[in-house]
């Protein structure tokens, strides 16, 4: 077994410059490099009409970094222009990293997946957050409209091959765990906070949250 590395042990070569860094990798594909749309196309809009799940990226003023996942029913962002996206912001857990993220630092980077589909659609962004009633409501579910709506300018768009999905067996059964391999959520949560609630009442906390808090 290969010793645990530890800041002493760290490689003592490191990348110095982008000139250092390209010469490493070479210069991309012609398809690579040219397919950046500064519009949504036909493709794109097809892939986020299918999309359930899209991983948006924030920063703040400093540079610190957050990722969020957001999920619902296929097409659940909304394409108002081939500029613009309405992605709603369902109830969780109101730390909103990502949203205090937008209000110092608008660039944003959105990853959208389709279940069975191993190539994937970067969409890279300004945004907004919004809270007018109209735009709230037309993402409501069983009558419950989102907090906020964030609005998305898009900087430009591609689509990404499936190298990355191929090599992880995302979409397949290969690395499938049996989810007893982990603790509960709530025992987890429950060992990470000192002096907070115990495992059973964590646990209790995080269903009772998503039989309550879903819209």
């Amino acid at each position: 077994m290969d010793a645990p590395v530890t800041p002493d042990t760290l490689p003592a070569e490191f990348v110095a410059d982008a000139a250092e860094l390209r010469a490493i990798y070479g210069q991309p594909s012609v398809l690579a490099g040219k397919k950046t749309l500064r519009r949504l196309d036909k493709h794109c809009l097809r892939f986020i009409s299918l999309s359930p799940f899209v991983c948006l990226a924030t920063s703040d003023a400093k540079g610190n970094l957050d990722v969020s996942p957001k999920g619902d029913a296929p097409g659940f962002v909304e394409v108002a222009n081939d500029t613009t996206l309405l992605i709603p912001d369902r109830m969780g857990n109101n730390r909103i990293d990502g949203l205090m993220n937008v209000l110092a630092n608008p660039h944003v980077g959105l990853i959208f997946f389709i279940p069975g589909v191993e190539e994937t659609l970067r969409v890279n962004g300004r945004a907004r957050i919004a809270r007018d009633p109209a735009t709230l409501g037309r993402f409501a579910v069983n009558g419950k409209a989102p907090a906020t709506v964030l609005l998305v300018a898009v900087d430009e768009a591609f689509l990404h091959c499936s190298k990355a999905l191929r090599r992880s067996h995302l979409w397949g059964e290969d690395y499938r765990v049996e989810r007893r391999c982990l603790p509960t959520l709530g025992q987890m949560i429950a060992d990470q906070i000192e002096g907070g609630p115990d495992a059973e009442t964590a646990e209790a906390m995080v269903q009772h949250s998503l039989k309550t808090r879903l819209y």
